[in-house]
């Protein structure tokens, strides 16, 4: 039955919406306090915003001149709250991140001590566990000056295996139950791309880097669907708590390509997904017969991209490097496969019509990357598919105008820099950093940087990025004035890389990144104004609400 009577609900973000009962076809919020951004990199502010019953925005603006023009429209009274479009990280792993949740983490331990005892008391607290999992070391703010080793977790806990990968992802470490299930001996060869650390004799540490690190994750027991369901839905819990409405998966398998669709037909993926496929093997072969999927289910879903790996990580010495690490010059890192190999492999997905995005960390990796990214022509081109590096950490200063001339996107995260800064000059040096996390280097050339975190390896929180972006210091705001200071964004530019010029890196900049007339309307509320409060609040900013198509799918 058709009623006109409104009446005020109070929501639990304290918020006050003005409801009706009746069905409207558009919707306008008022007492905004919003910001967005057009295609000229301007931010536009506003108080009012329509979006209609499709879920597309259809105006924003003044309000007073809203409130007459859509006078049947259902009214939300935001009170003076902030409004922005909803962030988009651009290099993320959400069945990891859902799965880390779970997993024991050894990122608050500040010594090899402090882990010890965490995983002792991770092994009691679950007994029924067969393997104990997890990770997030970093031996760098251990002080310990070498890699843990095997017999440092056999001190708490032998008789369980025990696999913890590194901060980074890029290093693990295992106990001696481990190995010997993985069948590791003295005899056992490093694998193409990977390192097995040894001792003064020959023997395995414990100690397992990239592609080393298989030898022992293929005896650990498989996720189960109703594992990784749980999964998914413990990272879509928490992607839209943090104000993430749109993340860019950096490695994509079969099993998740099955409940990524599901999800967004069933409409749970209340943070869109833009997949990149691991690899051009298996899966690959198998969805490339019918094409890139541009978008599915109202476009909550598309995977029309291929991660590819040149190298491994800073951290754990596996980024690739041109000359030899400063603090261990016997090792330049490894890259995983050959020139050529590398170049097959671009190839391959590039001529099927998939977005290319290949990780590469270190000088030599980068240039690996570019190397092949240039090398293809016309429709295969970075100009057309819009190829990305994942991570373009560290580059020679004459390759960064490479990027720019084959317009090649830099896909980076604030968030390892300020991460990295207590070893990347040891690793590299004083002078190798000037190429290092480069963003003012690549923004004064015109690239557009999309920019993400990383997650688990790092928070999936964007206010955390935005906060390292333009700080460049952790959360005591040290080092005073900045790491590096020289390469900071401004707060436009660093809220450019989570919004338009994500969404640009997904061929998505018609649809998401701003509140234009005709995008989704996905956007967020927030608690305080990231624009104007100081610098050193930008990364306690807590999301109230965050909305999707027209949907609120969370409330604080």
């Amino acid at each position: 039955m058709r009623q006109t009577k409104l009446k005020a609900v109070v929501v639990s973000a304290g918020l006050v919406i003005m409801m009706c009962s009746s069905a409207y076809a558009d919707t306008l919020i008022v007492n905004a306090n919003g910001y967005t951004i057009d295609r000229t990199s301007k931010l536009i502010q506003f108080d009012a915003m329509v979006f209609n019953d499709q879920g597309k925005v259809v105006v924003t603006g003044d309000g007073k001149k809203l409130r007459k023009k859509y006078a049947s429209a259902k009214l939300i009274d935001l009170q003076g709250k902030t409004v922005l479009p909803g962030l988009i990280d651009a290099h993320g792993h959400v069945f990891e991140l859902g799965i880390a949740a779970s997993q024991l983490s050894l990122r608050a331990s500040a010594n090899l001590e402090q882990a010890q005892k965490a995983i002792a008391e991770y092994a009691q607290k679950y007994p029924q566990h067969q393997w104990i999992l997890g990770g997030e070391w970093n031996q760098a703010i251990w002080k310990l000056g070498r890699f843990p080793n095997a017999a440092e977790i056999d001190a708490v806990l032998k008789d369980r295996p025990v696999w913890l990968r590194r901060v980074d992802g890029h290093a693990g470490w295992a106990n001696s139950a481990a190995m010997k299930l993985a069948g590791i001996s003295r005899d056992t060869p490093d694998p193409q791309g990977g390192k097995i650390e040894r001792d003064a004799n020959g023997n395995a540490t414990g100690i397992f880097v990239d592609s080393a690190m298989s030898l022992v994750e293929k005896v650990l027991p498989a996720k189960n669907e109703s594992e990784m369901r749980a999964a998914l839905d413990a990272a879509m819990a928490q992607l839209r708590s943090v104000g993430l409405t749109s993340v860019h998966d950096a490695g994509v398998s079969k099993e998740d390509d099955h409940l990524f669709r599901e999800y967004a037909k069933q409409e749970k993926l209340t943070t869109r997904v833009y997949g990149m496929i691991s690899g051009v093997q298996g899966f690959f072969d198998e969805v490339a017969k019918s094409g890139p999927l541009n978008s599915f289910a109202e476009d909550k879903y598309a995977l029309r991209a291929v991660k590819l790996y040149s190298d491994g990580a800073l951290g754990s010495r596996g980024a690739a490097l041109l000359a030899p690490y400063s603090d261990a010059p016997h090792t330049k890192g490894l890259l995983f496969v050959s020139n050529q190999e590398m170049q097959t492999m671009v190839d391959k997905a590039a001529s099927r019509g998939y977005q290319v995005n290949v990780h590469a960390i270190g000088d030599a990796g980068n240039l690996q990357v570019i190397n092949s990214l240039a090398a293809l022509k016309g429709k295969n081109s970075a100009t057309v598919l819009r190829h990305r590096i994942e991570h373009a950490q560290v580059l020679q200063l004459s390759d960064i105008p490479r990027l720019k001339m084959s317009h090649i996107i830099p896909s980076m995260q604030p968030t390892h820099a300020t991460s990295d800064m207590n070893m990347a000059e040891d690793r590299v040096g004083k002078q190798r950093l000037e190429g290092a996390y480069a963003w003012r280097t690549f923004l004064k050339q015109g690239s557009r940087i999309a920019c993400g975190s990383d997650f688990p390896i790092e928070s999936p929180n964007p206010f955390w990025g935005i906060y390292s972006a333009v700080s460049r210091q952790d959360f005591d705001q040290k080092p005073e004035g900045g790491w590096h200071a020289e390469q900071a964004m401004t707060r436009l530019e660093a809220f450019r890389c989570f919004t338009l010029d994500a969404a640009y890196a997904a061929n998505q900049e018609n649809i998401l990144g701003s509140l234009e007339k005709g995008k989704w309307a996905d956007f967020i509320v927030l608690d305080q104004d990231i624009f104007k409060v100081p610098v050193k609040q930008i990364y306690q900013t807590q999301v109230l609400q965050t909305w999707q198509a027209g949907k609120q799918v969370y409330a604080k």
